[in-house]
């Protein structure tokens, strides 16, 4: 091992540990570490940048576009009535109606939109028929997650790997070349969780009955008596607008609420004052004169809803500009007309003062919005809005439109798969056909690519090519060579997949791919064996992602709205992961070996 191998894999040895502590936003710590490769002259300026050119990237931005298009359209929430259905199904039928067609979806559209659409009208129609939504919301995420696996546009990591074949090789993948091992994993994982895996998956109430049941825990309601001191004065001035552990959410004055409370709102006797945070703290506010606590008072959740203010639940995106904040240091009501309520973490409540609280990727907040939420700038940046509580802030959507997307988008699939044009540029034609006919504009288009997502790949390409190029790579793949060859080259393809596989539940998936695609193809280059082998492998284990909700984007968006702790994913998707490793080692040694 040279000096220089030492130094690249302590520094990546560094960013996975920075990764899996959650220092900073994943693709900030794969930028800084690519920057410190950069300067240390591990790879050149031109090396460090290429990612940013790259095909495989850049085609994954044009899909954020096209599935945005789609999203808009409304066309998805016609699709889950259709397959739920209004009559009370048998939920395991219920559920493959679900699975099988969002699947297939999934291999054409991006997965996220999927799922950040779905979850609340899967999880509206589990409540309605006495159905837990944790025995739907994995599932839907899984199925998303399998399908993107059957087609080259499926997931941004097929696209990933994708581009790195055709940096190194000159040539990729086809659009439907991962079907042949796809196809058949999603059907073995699909009738696993219709089945044995529905045994598995956890029975829990829905966030918001779990609240009501318990909201002795969230509010405590207090009555200004004429008494009171601070009669006529603002909420400023009467301190109750910073008050340890407790938060003013609500003022109930005759038939008017005042929700959310501003700090000039003025004090009237008689005004029930509702709050919450850390109600036990409610006895430092009891000593005050005037201020009387209501035990016997109706605490349900819908006490707080009125014709201007609605109850919803949103969880934080992993995107977000409030993760590592303070929520009183966000201007959380002023941004977005609305009150935190309380802070769900791995289906524990956090608790505290809810502005002292710390926001985290996958946090689940229970909001009391005001009329203006849904209109609030970055709000769909900042949040996966999972479930109104009333009627669902859903925009009027163009049919016609949606389908002409998907018309152009199927027009175009097949001109790829006949070799008309690359990915790339179909992707690149269909983004100008949607703005030609003003099917999104350009703030829409702009507003549905994720940059956090692109610069995270185009970083861990540079990141890549630091291990190539100081030969790091090669000398792991030696290593792993040398411990598996005497096995034979199954077992060598079954080490790269778990490798891949670990990576992608301690990272992500796309920084998974990256990492392993240099260390596979130098291991098939070794044993003299054809790199697309390794390559499919390393693409369908970075996607294989049921292990933990951390190490993809649609688990952790779920993870909320379901109530699922980190061992609901590892008991459920342990035996998926299995037999997706399983089909995939053997298609492939048919195939390719």
């Amino acid at each position: 091992m040279t000096l220089e191998i030492a130094f690249v894999l302590a520094v990546v040895f560094l960013m996975l540990v920075g990764l899996v502590r959650e220092i900073a936003r994943p693709d900030m710590i794969l930028f800084v570490t690519l920057i410190l490769f950069m300067i240390t002259g591990v790879i050149s300026p031109q090396q460090a940048v290429k990612g940013f050119s790259n095909q495989g990237m850049l085609t994954i931005a044009l899909l954020f576009i096209v599935a945005g298009a789609v999203e808009k359209s409304g066309l998805f929430d016609r699709a889950i009535s259709y397959m739920l259905g209004t009559k009370s199904p048998n939920p395991r039928t219920a559920m493959w109606r679900m699975m099988f067609p969002i699947s297939g979806m999934s291999a054409f559209l991006n997965n996220t939109p999927i799922v950040v659409t779905f979850t609340p009208f899967i999880r509206k129609w589990c409540e309605e028929h006495n159905i837990s939504p944790s025995k739907f919301l994995i599932p839907l995420s899984y199925a998303t997650i399998m399908g993107g696996m059957i087609t080259l546009m499926g997931t941004s990591t097929n696209l990933v790997v994708h581009g790195m074949m055709l940096q190194k090789y000159g040539e990729g993948f086809s659009v439907f070349q991962l079907a042949v091992v796809g196809i058949p994993v999603t059907l073995f994982g699909l009738l696993y969780l219709a089945t044995w895996g529905y045994k598995i998956l956890p029975n829990y109430r829905a966030l918001t009955n779990a609240v009501d049941e318990n909201s002795r825990e969230y509010l405590a309601e207090m009555i200004v008596e004429p008494i009171y001191p601070h009669i006529g004065k603002t909420i400023e001035d009467a301190g109750l607008r910073n008050l340890k552990g407790l938060f003013l959410i609500e003022i109930i004055r005759e038939s008017e609420r005042v929700s959310p409370v501003k700090s000039t709102t003025v004090m009237k006797a008689g005004d029930r004052l509702i709050f919450t945070g850390d109600v036990s703290t409610i006895a430092d506010l009891q000593n005050t004169k005037g201020l009387r606590l209501d035990p016997g008072a109706d605490l349900s959740l819908d006490l707080l809803k009125n014709g201007n203010t609605e109850l919803v639940e949103v969880v934080v995106s992993h995107q977000s500009g409030l993760l590592s904040k303070r929520i009183k240091d966000t201007k959380f009501r002023g941004k977005y007309d609305a009150a935190v309520i309380a802070v769900h973490r791995n289906n524990e409540r956090v608790k505290g003062k809810v502005g002292d609280i710390v926001l985290q990727p996958g946090d689940t907040l229970l909001l009391l919005a005001g009329s203006d939420f849904q209109q609030r700038k970055h709000l769909f940046n900042d949040f996966y809005v999972v479930t109104p509580m009333g009627n669902p802030f859903l925009t009027k959507k163009d049919t016609q439109k949606g389908l002409l997307t998907i018309g152009v988008l199927v027009v175009l699939i097949a001109l790829v798969a006949f070799h008309v044009f690359s990915m790339f540029k179909a992707m690149s034609l269909a983004v100008v056909l949607l703005l030609l006919l003003r099917i999104v504009s350009p703030t829409e288009a702009k507003e549905s690519v994720q940059f956090n997502v692109l610069l995270l790949v185009a970083s861990a390409f540079g990141i890549g090519a630091a291990l190539t190029e100081s030969g790091a790579a090669k000398w792991i793949a030696e290593g792993l060579v040398s411990f598996a060859e005497p096995y034979g080259l199954l077992a060598i393809l079954l080490l790269v997949f778990l490798l891949t596989n670990i990576f992608t539940e301690m990272i992500t998936n796309n920084a998974a791919a990256v990492m392993m695609f240099p260390i596979a193809t130098e291991m098939a280059d070794q044993v003299g064996a054809d790199p697309m082998a390794f390559a499919v492998v390393v693409a369908i284990a970075a996607s294989a992602s049921f292990l933990t909700p951390i190490g993809y984007q649609t688990n952790l968006i779920v993870m909320g709205p379901g109530r699922y702790k980190f061992t609901d994913y590892y008991k459920v998707g342990l035996p998926l992961t299995i037999i997706v490793m399983i089909v995939t080692l053997v298609v492939v040694d048919m195939v390719w070996v």
